[in-house]
């Protein structure tokens, strides 16, 4: 009878021990699949911060080029507008010394007509003085 009971007892611990390493298993690759599944779902992360970034980086990249293109295009607008005024200013200035040049001329022949004049006069005067005495 010692031998049954050990028998039994036996056939029950090998029992319990495949179904441990049975249940064991299952754990175990369960374990991997979860792993598996986290694995792929970190590199789809990765993936997606990785391009996320790349994507930033263009828009910044592009911000970047219009603002620049806009101030390159303020600077020409401006430097435009620099030389539009100097060339009026010039016309201005040349315009101006042309009305003082011919103000000047107009002073100087007033000037020299009335000197001939008055040298008409004093000598128109000189020769009534000589036919007078």
């Amino acid at each position: 009878m010692k031998k049954v009971v050990l028998s039994l007892a036996l056939v029950a611990v090998l029992g319990l021990s495949f179904t441990s390493c049975r249940e064991t298993a299952e754990k175990t690759g369960d374990a991997v699949e979860n792993a598996t599944d986290a694995t792929g779902d970190a590199l789809e992360d990765a993936a997606d911060a990785v391009e996320d970034t790349a994507n930033d980086a263009v828009d910044a990249a592009d911000e970047a080029i219009d603002s620049t293109k806009d101030a390159a295009s303020d600077a020409a607008d401006s430097a435009g507008e620099a030389i539009d005024n100097a060339k009026d200013a010039a016309g201005d200035a040349v315009d101006n010394a042309k009305d003082a040049a011919n103000d000047a001329v107009e002073g100087a022949k007033k000037a020299g007509n009335d000197a001939v004049d008055e040298a008409q006069k004093a000598g128109n005067d000189a020769i009534d003085k000589a036919k007078g005495l």
